[in-house]
């Protein structure tokens, strides 16, 4: 019988076992550089079969949020070559989330203070984090976009595919293309966010095609084996909203069949909330899309994620709905806890004033690890 703790190939990349450090963004790289804090963060949880580093913007226009690192400056991947290196070092394997917000941004944090972008000049009812002028954090509404012309989306799809190549480039083993949480690519998914008339609007073929251009772009650069995504097909997050999100991800998991990724990371239920959560009038049925991937050929590991504890996430690899578990909160506070669920230890509850900005630069000192980082 498979188990959680068993190693596994994904794709290109060879895994000690199959528990996840799920992508955290955590606000502590000013100047979108990562430093040695980042560093020390991703080497103490270097055990996790794979870390899925915090979202990190392809371009200064994807970027939504303060201090969170980028892929887009020689500084930042100068940075993230002393993540990648220490990791290895540590005996760990790491990817790289790659992120374009979209319409979840604010004026402060765009190039030359524009408007973000969006398939749609929708606004998202969710929030930001930015710092104020006296240093502190805070969250604060998100600004009003302006729709995406047609012409500009190839230059958006070059930003994704130079972006992969700087992350191979600076060590990762490999990428997972964020297509998930109400950011760029899910807004053009959905049709809450998308109201274009054009061939990117309208069925659910069109609203996918951005996703596949993107997908098709990183493939053919960095090679299938070390490309991966990540969607949630009914989370509300930043204001993503479908109504019948069944056959529109089913298009999209038969659409990735096609490709030999490493992975496929699905988000159940409302990120970060409750794993029952639905949109539309039908549950969603993740066994079903996970049957529709397979039909379809598909051949990447299934990756679920959201709530997972210890006896979930056995059951899930035992039975075999799933080859891995992504955890998140409790990774923050227990950069062992490949250890910990092995041994059936008692875990560190998560504090949540740590999680973001001047709370979660406070704590670096593993193994004290009452209030680690």
């Amino acid at each position: 019988m498979t188990s959680l703790f068993d190693p596994i190939k994904i794709g290109d990349i060879h895994l000690a076992n199959r528990i996840v450090m799920a992508p955290l963004t955590r606000n502590r790289s000013p100047g979108a550089v990562p430093n040695t804090l980042n560093a020390t963060y991703y080497e103490q949880r270097a055990s996790a079969g794979l870390i899925i580093t915090e979202g990190t913007p392809i371009t200064q226009q994807g970027q939504g949020y303060a201090d969170v690192p980028g892929l887009y400056t020689p500084e930042a991947l100068t940075g993230w070559r002393q993540v990648t290196d220490a990791v290895h070092r540590a005996g760990g394997k790491i990817v790289v989330q790659m992120w374009h917000v979209g319409r979840v941004s604010h004026e402060s944090l765009q190039p030359n203070g524009g408007k973000p972008v969006a398939p749609s000049a929708v606004i998202a009812k969710s929030k930001t984090y930015l710092i104020n002028a006296d240093g502190s954090g805070a969250f604060a509404e998100t600004s009003e976009p302006r729709a995406l012309d047609r012409a500009e989306l190839p230059g958006i799809v070059e930003d994704y595919r130079r972006a992969a190549r700087a992350a191979i480039d600076a060590g990762f083993d490999g990428i997972e293309i964020h297509a998930a949480n109400g950011y760029l690519i899910d807004q053009f998914l959905r049709s809450g966010s998308n109201k274009r008339a054009d061939d990117y609007g309208g069925s659910i073929e069109n609203r996918a095609r951005f996703l596949f251009e993107v997908v098709d772009a990183i493939v053919a650069e960095i090679g299938a084996g070390r490309t991966a995504i990540r969607i949630s097909p009914v989370t509300p997050a930043n204001d993503a909203f479908d109504p019948d999100p069944q056959p529109l991800f089913t298009h999209v998991v038969e659409g990735l069949a096609r490709y030999g990724l490493a992975y496929i990371h699905i988000i159940e239920g409302a990120t970060g909330g409750p794993r029952d959560h639905q949109q539309g009038d039908r549950p969603f049925d993740y066994e079903a899309l996970h049957t529709a991937y397979k039909a379809a050929g598909g051949k990447a590991a299934w990756m679920v994620n959201n709530g997972y504890n210890r006896e979930l996430a056995i059951d899930a690899v035992e039975e075999g709905r799933a080859d891995l578990v992504a955890f998140g909160k409790l990774f923050i506070a227990n950069p062992d806890l490949v250890e910990r669920l092995k041994n059936d230890t008692v875990l560190n509850p998560p504090d949540k004033d740590t999680f973001y900005g001047g709370g979660a630069r406070g704590y670096t000192d593993y193994p004290a690890l009452e209030n680690v980082a």
